[in-house]
């Protein structure tokens, strides 16, 4: 076999490792959000994959870092819905866009593919340090971004405006899905959406 075949196939299975590593952080995401990180299943993880449980320590080194990897992931996921919603747009626009949707009741209902501040945050501080820091990076990436958009709208103290509005829509919608009756959870959120409207200058209606 020729140098450059040798390195091709070493790049073919670098690239192919990535991806299945890829596929089984998708799926621990999502357990992780409907279980909680204490009751992830490796095996049903690695199943819901379409691989078997031998294969894990060819990607993680434990369920612990699988569950830190996890988190990373479940945020840069997060990260995701953010860009789509207030990249390219005006401030404020791309700012009641986002509380738009994560005071739906579409992301209260979606508990799979939800935000990760609310599935972890009662169980992060009975996790590792890597869990926990992966954490905080992400909490900590989202409330910068807001921050910045609080700046470009002239608001005073950005970063403890970014903080606390966080910190009100996390617990809006962590209210909104304990709450039994659906009237009572769609008029909560529907409620804390206009708050949050009315305190940021943002126009009600978007």
């Amino acid at each position: 076999m020729s140098q450059t075949t040798q390195e091709s196939v070493m790049r073919y299975d670098a690239e192919q490792k990535s991806k299945t590593r890829e596929r089984v952080l998708k799926q621990a995401a999502r357990a992780i959000r409907v279980e909680g990180p204490h009751c992830v299943s490796v095996a049903a993880v690695m199943s819901s994959a379409g691989l078997t449980h031998g294969g894990f320590y060819a990607h993680f080194d434990s369920k612990d870092a699988l569950i830190a990897a996890a988190i990373e992931q479940m945020f840069a996921e997060s990260w995701e819905h953010w860009l789509a919603e207030t990249k390219r747009v005006p401030p404020a626009e791309g700012l009641a866009s986002f509380i738009d949707l994560y005071l739906s009741t579409r992301h209260r209902d979606a508990a799979g593919r939800g935000c990760p501040m609310a599935a972890l945050a009662a169980d992060i501080p009975r996790l590792t340090s890597a869990s926990r820091r992966a954490f905080a990076a992400g909490v900590g990436r989202l409330t910068a971004s807001m921050k910045a958009l609080l700046e470009q709208l002239g608001i005073e103290d950005a970063e403890s405006m970014a903080a606390s509005v966080l910190s009100e829509m996390l617990r809006a919608l962590s209210l909104a899905r304990a709450e039994p009756h659906r009237a009572s959870a769609d008029a909560l959120l529907g409620a804390s959406r206009q708050a949050l409207k009315r305190r940021l200058g943002l126009p009600l209606q978007h």
